[in-house]
C-alpha cells in the first residue's frame, strides 16, 4: 500500500526553531505539519494586526522556510501550517517575499485557507439569532460583545485537502483545527470521500497524536523518563499514514527521545473529555477503538480506529477582555522560610485591605512548598530551605491593581527577614484574555482557499 510520511515540527508557537530544519533534513518525509496557534494566541495576533495591518501571523514560519525552501523544492516536500493566525494572506505575501528573492519565483505554489475570522461579521450573526452561547455557562456572546478580541472557526482538514487538491506546495491557514493539519494531507493523497467516518477518524487520531510535536516522542513524559535517550537531540514525530487508515508513529533514525505504547498513550489522554466523542468538524473520533502495538524499536501501530457522522456544527474560538492582573513575588530563606513566607502573605492582605483595595481576586501560592500541588502537597518540612512567596490578583479595576504592584517591594524591609528575589523589580499588570467557546451552524460560515504561484 502507498505510505505518506507525515511529519510535525512544531507544537505550539515557541516550539524549538530547528525542529523544523530538522524534520527536513534528517530524513525522508513527503510533508511538514507546523502547528502554531492555541486559544490565546488569536487575540494576540489580532491586536498585532491591529497595530499594523501586515502583522497577526506566525514570523518565525517566514524566516523557518527561507531556511528550507532549497529543500522543499528539491525534493517536492508539502507544508501545512496554521501558522496564518489571523492574517493569512499578509503570512503568504512574506512567504512569496522569501522565494521570489531566493530565486525560486515560478516554482512554488502557495495557498491560504483563510475565511476562519468572523470577528467583522459577529453582529450579523448575533441579530440574526445565532447567538454563539457559551458553551459551558448558556449565556449569550452578546453579554460581552463588545470586549471580544478575537472570533476564529475551527475548519477541519477538508479545507486542508482542497487548498493542496488546488496544487499548494505550501498551505498556510488561520485557525484550522490541530488534527486538521496532518488529517488534511491524508484526505488528499487517500482521496477518503466525506463520509468515510472510520479513515477521517483515523486521520483525526493521528493528527492528535503528534500535534504536540515531540510530546509523544519522550518529552514530558512521566513514565521512565530518566531512562529516555539523548533528549538534547529529541527526535520530533513522523506519522507514516496508508490509505486503510492504519499508521503507524515513528521518528528520524539516530534523533534522541523514545517512541513507545506508553509514550504514546500520554499523548492520547492530551485535551482528552468523553473518549468515545472526540468532535471535529471532518467527523467524530472513537478513542475506545483505538489498538495499539510496539511494532519495533521507536515504531508504534495503530489500527481498528473508527468514527461516526460528524456534526452539522462549527466550534467558534472567541477571546474577551476580562480586566487586569498583575503577580509579585518575593523569596525567603531558612530558617523558618514557611513561617516567614506566610507572614509575609498575611501582613501584605492586611496592608491592601487598609488601603481600601478591592480585588476579584487575590491568590497566594508559596512556591517550593504547594504550588505545584496545592492542598493535596500537605504540611511543608520545618526545614524547608526557601520558599518563594508568590501573589497574584485580578480585577476590572486597573488602577487597583497598578497600586498593588507598588506594595511588594515595601516588605523587603518592612516585612519578616532574609527575603531576596526581587531582582525583577516591580511586577507588570497584564490585561486578561478569556476565553468564549461556543458553536455555530455549519451554513453561516464556508473556507475561504486560494492558491498563487510565487
Amino acid at each position: 500500500m502507498k505510505t505518506v510520511r507525515i511529519a510535525n515540527g512544531q507544537g505550539f508557537w515557541g516550539d524549538s526553531l530547528e525542529a523544523p530544519i530538522e524534520q527536513v533534513r534528517r530524513g525522508p518525509i513527503d510533508y511538514l505539519t507546523l502547528d502554531y496557534l492555541a486559544e490565546i494566541t488569536m487575540s494576540i495576533m489580532q491586536k498585532q494586526r491591529a497595530r499594523d495591518p501586515r502583522s497577526g501571523y506566525a514570523r518565525d514560519f517566514v524566516s523557518m522556510i527561507a531556511e528550507v525552501l532549497p529543500d522543499l523544492v528539491e525534493r517536492n516536500i508539502k507544508v501545512v501550517a496554521n501558522a496564518g493566525g489571523v492574517n493569512a494572506e499578509a503570512c503568504r505575501d512574506a512567504v512569496i517575499e522569501v522565494a521570489r528573492r531566493a530565486g525560486f519565483a515560478g516554482k512554488i505554489k502557495i495557498g491560504t485557507v483563510a475565511g476562519d475570522d468572523i470577528m467583522d461579521r459577529l453582529d450579523d450573526y448575533i441579530s440574526r439569532g445565532v447567538e454563539l452561547k457559551n458553551m459551558e455557562t448558556g449565556e449569550p456572546l452578546a453579554a460581552v460583545r463588545s470586549l471580544v478580541q478575537s472570533a476564529n472557526v475551527y475548519f477541519g482538514g477538508r479545507a486542508v485537502a482542497d487548498c493542496l487538491a488546488k496544487g499548494a506546495q505550501i498551505v498556510i491557514a488561520g485557525r484550522v483545527t490541530d488534527t486538521g493539519l496532518a488529517s488534511g494531507p491524508m484526505i488528499h493523497e487517500f482521496g477518503w470521500a466525506a463520509d468515510d467516518w472510520n479513515r477521517l477518524a483515523a486521520g483525526t487520531i493521528a493528527g492528535h497524536t503528534v500535534e504536540c510535536g515531540a510530546q509523544c516522542t519522550g518529552g514530558n513524559c512521566l513514565i521512565d523518563w530518566e531512562t529516555i535517550p539523548n533528549m538534547a537531540d529529541i527526535g520530533y514525530p513522523i506519522i507514516e499514514a496508508q490509505p486503510d487508515g492504519t499508521f503507524v508513529i515513528t521518528k528520524h533514525e539516530g534523533t534522541g527521545g523514545r517512541i513507545n505504547v506508553a509514550s504514546v498513550k500520554e499523548q492520547l489522554l492530551y485535551e482528552m473529555g468523553d473518549p468515545h466523542e472526540y468532535i471535529t468538524p471532518d467527523c467524530v473520533a472513537d478513542f475506545t477503538t483505538i489498538k495499539l502495538s510496539q511494532e519495533g524499536k521507536d515504531r508504534v501501530r495503530f489500527s481498528g480506529i473508527q468514527g461516526r457522522p460528524a456534526t452539522d456544527l462549527y466550534k467558534v474560538s472567541i477571546s474577551y477582555s476580562a480586566g487586569w492582573k498583575a503577580v509579585g513575588s518575593l523569596v525567603y530563606a531558612w530558617p523558618d522560610a514557611m513561617k516567614k513566607a506566610e507572614a509575609a502573605d498575611r501582613i501584605f492582605r492586611e496592608r491592601l485591605e487598609r488601603l481600601g483595595l478591592k480585588f476579584d481576586h487575590v491568590v497566594t501560592e508559596f512556591v517550593g512548598a504547594n504550588a505545584c500541588h496545592g492542598p493535596l502537597s500537605g504540611d511543608p518540612s520545618p526545614d524547608i530551605a526557601e520558599v518563594q512567596w508568590r501573589v497574584g490578583v485580578r480585577s476590572s479595576d486597573k488602577k487597583a491593581v497598578e497600586r498593588f504592584t507598588r506594595e511588594i517591594a515595601p516588605l523587603v524591609l518592612n516585612g519578616p527577614p532574609t527575603v531576596t528575589g526581587f531582582g525583577g523589580g516591580r511586577p507588570k499588570v497584564e490585561e486578561i484574555v478569556a476565553y468564549w467557546a461556543a458553536l455555530m451552524p455549519k451554513g453561516e460560515v464556508a473556507p475561504v482557499i486560494s492558491v498563487v504561484e510565487a
